[in-house]
């Protein structure tokens, strides 16, 4: 059984987490194992997968699937299982014809989500121990919690095709993410020393290398002025105004655009900010909150934008080249 991942911003930003802005903080977890033939027929089922609440055995292929996480709902749609989703939670907004309700992935209501009839709900939190309330009315539930590293997010999505179904296609999405990854890491100058900080919401909230967004950014050779936060939070510190400035990082990215009005210009009106190297050379770089906070396959277009930044990025005068 791996142990369960706690969402990364859930006790630090309360509304982030299933609402597509949440990562993990990082824990180690045993490497999850999914069992299922290669194709979609119903002579591969039962299968049993490696879940983080334990080992899941599904009798057959589930034809009417809930999803109570963004970043699921994304994944069931890219690796072909879109068919057999009946219903996905109110913050499941892509892709556009996913089935949105107003079901809740914060405060998951038993009844709601029984009324859907499904034979599959996949979330990425335990919250109220839905799992086991499921579990009292034997709806299958398959736990994918919140990754905290690539490889994770990659065994997420097979693990996720074996148990619709659709084990081929996730596997093919797997490897293009991968060999996507693998190329725009090897494309990235490494040689501009840049460091970078990457801004959860205006409080403001970080996040260190050990986190699944801060090992995106590492692909890139770029350094974290997050890592030397006098208090690491489990990898989402919350620094100060007076922390940044004095780290006067060359690039700045912001996960809080869509959600909290965020841009250079919102920071450039901070107490001490104005004067940020960032700020002066037009490196403030405005991502789309989905993709900064969902670890599904959708990451490789976060990748690519952090991969465009620095490809532009100048240091900032006196820094090392």
């Amino acid at each position: 059984m791996r142990p369960v991942r706690t969402a990364f911003a859930g006790a630090l930003l309360g509304t982030l987490v299933l609402a597509g802005c949440g990562q993990t903080a990082p824990t180690p977890s045993a490497a999850p194992t999914a069992t299922a033939p290669a194709t979609a027929s119903s002579a591969e089922f039962p299968v049993t997968i490696e879940a983080g609440n334990g080992k899941v055995t599904l009798a057959k292929k589930p034809e009417r699937i809930v999803s109570l996480s963004a970043t699921h709902t994304e994944t069931l749609f890219a690796i072909g299982a879109g068919s057999q989703v009946v219903a996905v939670d109110d913050q499941s907004n892509y892709p556009p014809e996913a089935p949105k309700t107003d079901l809740s992935g914060f405060k998951p209501n038993v009844e709601a989500i029984v009324a859907k009839k499904p034979d599959l709900v996949i979330v990425s939190n335990d919250i109220d121990q839905i799992v086991a309330e499921l579990g009292k009315v034997n709806v299958p539930v398959l736990l994918e919690p919140a990754a905290a590293k690539l490889d994770e997010a990659y065994d997420e999505i097979a693990e996720i095709g074996a148990a619709t179904g659709n084990k081929a296609k996730a596997d093919e999405v797997v490897s293009g993410m991968k060999t996507a990854m693998e190329k725009l890491a090897a494309e990235a100058p490494k040689d501009k020393k840049l460091t970078f900080y990457h801004e959860l919401d205006q409080t403001p909230y970080a996040a260190t290398s050990q986190t699944f967004i801060g090992q995106v950014y590492a692909m890139f050779g770029l350094t974290n002025i997050a890592d030397k936060a006098p208090d690491q939070a489990g990898g989402y510190p919350k620094l100060s105004a007076e922390f940044v400035a004095q780290a006067d990082p060359d690039l700045i990215f912001l996960g809080d655009v869509k959600c909290c009005g965020q841009s250079k210009d919102t920071l450039a009106k901070r107490p001490g900010w104005k004067g940020l190297s960032a700020i002066k050379n037009d490196q403030v770089i405005q991502l789309d909150d989905d993709l900064a906070s969902r670890w599904g396959p959708r990451v490789v277009q976060l990748a690519e934008s952090i991969g465009a930044a620095v490809t532009k990025a100048v240091p900032k005068t006196g820094a090392k080249s």
